[in-house]
């Protein structure tokens, strides 16, 4: 299991329903595409900040060590508004305002990813995935996700298991080892993939699968007071964000 997958299993709204989380984390998402970035993105990059160090208690570390890695792709793409190619000074020289777009892309971007995060570290797939049925997703392709999500963990377990025999027979003391090892655990991977998926068809064959996959979904009722209090949040961060566009620009 994925640590983020731990932390939603464990976390304080694991018991809530996902609707009420999604209306504040993809909300918190929707507003920093669509407000101005500066002051709108970086009110709904600390508004979610706050959420989620507080009222849904993720631990910093655990959220660093999952926000890194969007944010990585947040900075990447914001450097590359920085520079131009082709002008007439230099083959690459600064670009016109290209700090500005840099800075109001990076603002959207990791503001938009933590607003996903949160609804991440707070709702389990396995809890998400076999409602979308009731939402009008078909159920086949609901079925299909879900036993891929879960097929995903054992074959990230299988690779955890054969790097570690590897690098107990000293796979990885070498360049050409490290490279051969790596071949090798592609192989396994990809063998085991298919094996894995043939073992589950057969298994669901035996079960007498007829296109629905029944499975036990934890009770939980959508929260007005909760859904209240978020869409109150929303529309606070919006109105923060009007009243300080004109003087903070």
């Amino acid at each position: 299991m994925l640590p983020i997958d731990a932390a939603a299993h464990s976390s304080r709204w694991r018991r809530r329903h996902p609707v009420d989380k999604a209306v504040l984390g993809l909300g918190l998402t929707v507003l920093a595409i669509s407000l101005p970035p500066w002051p709108g993105a970086a009110l709904v990059l600390g508004t979610a900040l706050t959420v989620l160090l507080g009222p849904a208690g993720v631990p910093a570390r655990r959220l660093w060590r999952a926000y890194r890695v969007p944010l990585g792709f947040c900075v990447t793409g914001a450097v590359t508004l920085l520079f131009q190619v082709g002008g007439p000074d230099a083959f690459v020289s600064l670009a016109d305002g290209g700090p500005a777009r840099a800075g109001r892309l990076l603002l959207r971007t990791s503001a938009a990813s933590l607003g996903v995060l949160l609804f991440a570290f707070t709702t389990p797939m396995s809890d998400l995935l076999p409602r979308l049925v009731r939402a009008g997703v078909p159920a086949p392709v609901v079925d299909v996700a879900l036993m891929t999500y879960r097929t995903g963990f054992l074959l990230l377990d299988s690779v955890r298991r054969v790097r570690e025999a590897q690098a107990a027979r000293l796979g990885h003391t070498t360049r050409s080892a490290q490279w051969r090892s790596a071949a090798g655990l592609g192989a396994i991977a990809f063998v085991r993939a298919f094996d894995r998926a043939a073992r589950l068809q057969a298994g669901l064959v035996g079960r007498g699968y007829e296109g629905t996959l029944r499975v036990l979904v934890p009770e939980a009722r959508v929260s007005p007071r909760f859904t209240a209090a978020s869409l109150l949040l929303l529309a606070a961060v919006t109105a923060a964000t009007l009243a300080l566009e004109n003087p903070l620009s």
